[in-house]
């Protein structure tokens, strides 16, 4: 049935387990929810971070982590990445040391925490990234790859609480990953798109969770120009999106959707006026959009 690559498996025992409780009746019901275990990350000998996860694809996560908070460059090549499930703890190994490790080394001495200087520097990088201007996205690549999510097994559907996210190559959904959060989620397919030398710059990326500034962050930092999800925005998550040339679409659900940067990317191949008859005379306000005013990335 699944076209995709890699996808959640929600018959894993590993990532559910049955609890037992009570309904507003007060009558005994058993109810699957979602297993997070902690996972401590290591780059060579320097410990960088405990992620709470579910657990499964533990190498891939540790490796999207250092890709997305730019702790491995070009020059830092990968020689191994060492998972082990007894400790919990994931050792990414590289050729040579990082400056990130000597960075961190430092200000976890002085001050107990290093996250405000990687910050600084992920923003360096953000800035001089350039999305493909030339990517496109059709609203009938969007309405198939809603219909495809939909329909794929999930741990969502069987246990909620969690987040998904998903690569996609015009209406192809490739990679689907799920987790307890929606940052875990992107870094797993960013270590999965560099374990396989997957190129961002004509994807898709979807995401359930909401578009802030950190999804918008990463998908940068993944060089990918087109950001989809079905919840809302943030402020910031807009203007770093305009920043930054990235289509930003949100609210999408069926045929619906809103875009608040990145609209000259879109083509407009539906016929809305015949999916507005079917919604009842309702359009959203991103179809009343048109790619020629995309391009200022001014919503209004």
């Amino acid at each position: 049935m699944s076209t995709f690559a890699l996808a959640p498996d929600p018959d894993d025992p590993e990532l559910t387990r049955h609890v037992e409780g009570c309904d507003h009746r007060g009558q005994a019901v058993a109810l699957s929810v979602v297993v997070e275990r902690p996972l401590t990350l290591y780059l060579n000998g320097t410990e960088v971070v405990t992620l709470m996860t579910i657990g499964d694809h533990p190498e891939l996560l540790a490796l999207g982590f250092l890709l997305n908070q730019n702790m491995l460059a070009g020059d830092h090549a990968v020689t191994a990445v060492d998972y082990d499930g007894d400790l919990d703890v994931v050792v990414v190994r590289t050729r040579s040391e990082s400056s990130y490790e000597r960075k961190l080394q430092r200000k976890i001495r002085t001050s107990g925490c290093a996250q405000g200087t990687i910050f600084g520097d992920i923003m360096e990088r953000f800035d001089d990234i350039r999305l493909d201007t030339a990517a496109e996205v059709r609203c009938s690549w969007l309405q198939s790859l809603f219909l495809q999510i939909g329909r794929q097994p999930s741990l969502y559907q069987k246990a909620g609480a969690i987040h998904g996210c998903i690569l996609c190559e015009r209406d192809r959904p490739l990679v689907y990953m799920e987790d307890v959060g929606r940052h875990n989620a992107v870094d797993k397919i960013a270590g999965y798109m560099h374990r396989y030398g997957l190129c961002g710059r004509d994807k898709i990326f979807y995401t359930t969770g909401r578009l802030t500034s950190e999804m918008v962050i990463k998908t940068v930092q993944m060089e990918i120009p087109i950001l989809v999800s079905r919840s809302g925005f943030t402020a910031w998550g807009v203007d770093l999106a305009r920043r930054a040339g990235l289509t930003l679409i949100g609210r999408a659900r069926g045929q619906r959707f809103i875009v608040l940067s990145g609209g000259e990317r879109l083509v407009y191949d539906l016929d809305f006026a015949k999916a507005a008859g079917d919604d009842g005379g309702e359009l959203s306000a991103a179809h009343k959009i048109r790619p020629d005013r995309g391009a200022s990335n001014d919503p209004g």
